[in-house]
């Protein structure tokens, strides 16, 4: 049975049910996003942030803050808050972000505050990796999760010591790179694959009638701006971006054991193998029985242990042969079948890949 992907060629207009967007398979070289990390301070807070004990750096940066806001720290010994704490801020600067866009930024607690609901972040310088400060963050937190307690019991619904700022940073300084004065551009598949690439190449000449596209390997395809061509490089992305083409991936089988969970592609074949599979049951009832003297009589009260054992051999037939090359649902077919569970498949799959008969690659998570 042929998979609605199987045996379908790949076109410019004439798309198959399994082909997708230049742009959604590709990422182009210098358009990607940078990540800031920074240190600050969040106050406000209702009696749930640091132990200024038992987070030193918390009183610390307090001091600091304080001195350059003018305000004398001399006695900070006898410094008592809790309403303070120490944070760590990240944010992903967006390709091409100009100086005043705003972007969204994650604060997660540093020390052993409790909860960030009520707390506002100060200003905050962001980081990139070369040590220069790309963005300044400052706002008023919002936190999903909460934490109640009471004397007894307490109860935490989501993570109360992470919270969110949406615009809460503003870009000062971009990421300098000028896109339209290449001459040629990388184009990085998301999934390497020699087929794949092969056909972006194609689908690509095709478009602009000409030799602009070449693979260099399964992961890059390169794109020359032609001698003559009127458009900048920029604008030729944009024409081909939308150009529809049909990904080609290995056979891969990825499995997670802790969920149970399976996920196999279209193009999983299995050569003729033979499978069996039997369940035994064994259960165990502890049944213990309180014995009791004769009234008036002089012996004592005690509790006789009583066990019954029970074994549950599942004997009925479970041997079926799956024949050679089927597809991925007879595969599923055949294992659902035999009253396979999610946990069994797993290991009869494994199985079928030590005996050389499942010819695909199994990962797992």
């Amino acid at each position: 049975m042929l998979s609605d992907c199987d045996g379908c060629g790949f076109g410019l207009f004439n798309a198959s049910p399994c082909a997708s967007r230049l742009k959604d398979l590709i990422n182009v070289e210098g358009v990607r996003e940078n990540q800031l990390v920074g240190y600050g301070l969040v106050v406000g807070l209702n009696g749930t942030g640091d132990t200024l004990r038992n987070a030193p750096f918390t009183q610390q940066s307090l001091e600091a803050m304080l001195e350059r806001l003018g305000v004398n720290t001399r006695d900070a010994n006898n410094m008592v808050t809790d309403n303070v704490a120490a944070v760590i801020v990240t944010a992903d600067l967006p390709a091409f972000a100009r100086p005043g866009n705003r972007i969204d930024v994650q604060v997660s607690t540093l020390g052993d505050a409790e909860d960030l609901r009520g707390g506002v972040l100060m200003v905050t310088p962001l980081l990139g990796a070369d040590g220069e400060v790309y963005a300044v963050a400052q706002g008023p937190i919002a936190v999903a999760g909460f934490a109640a307690a009471g004397n007894a019991a307490s109860i935490t619904v989501g993570v109360p010591t992470s919270g969110r700022i949406a615009s809460g940073a503003i870009v000062e300084r971009e990421v300098a790179f000028e896109f339209s004065s290449l001459q040629k551009v990388h184009l990085s598949l998301k999934n390497p694959d020699f087929t794949t690439a092969n056909r972006i190449a194609q689908a690509i000449n095709g478009a602009i009638s000409g030799s602009v596209a070449s693979m260099i390997d399964p992961s890059t395809v390169t794109l020359v701006r032609p001698a003559g061509y009127e458009k900048s490089l920029i604008q030729m992305v944009t024409e081909i971006e939308h150009l529809v083409i049909e990904p080609d991936f290995p056979a891969k089988v990825v499995i997670d054991d802790r969920s149970g969970i399976i996920v196999m592609g279209a193009d999983v074949r299995v050569s003729t193998v033979a499978i069996a599979q039997g369940n035994l049951t064994i259960r165990i009832t502890e049944t213990p029985v309180a014995s009791q003297p004769a009234p008036f009589g002089e012996g004592e009260t005690v509790v006789l242990p009583r066990t019954d054992v029970a074994v549950d051999d599942d004997g009925e037939k479970r041997l079926a042969i799956v024949d050679d090359g089927v597809s991925l649902q007879d595969l599923v077919d055949g294992l659902n079948a035999l009253g396979i569970g999610p946990r069994d498949m797993i290991s009869i799959l494994q199985a079928i890949k030590a005996a050389g008969a499942l010819q695909a690659d199994i990962e797992v998570m």
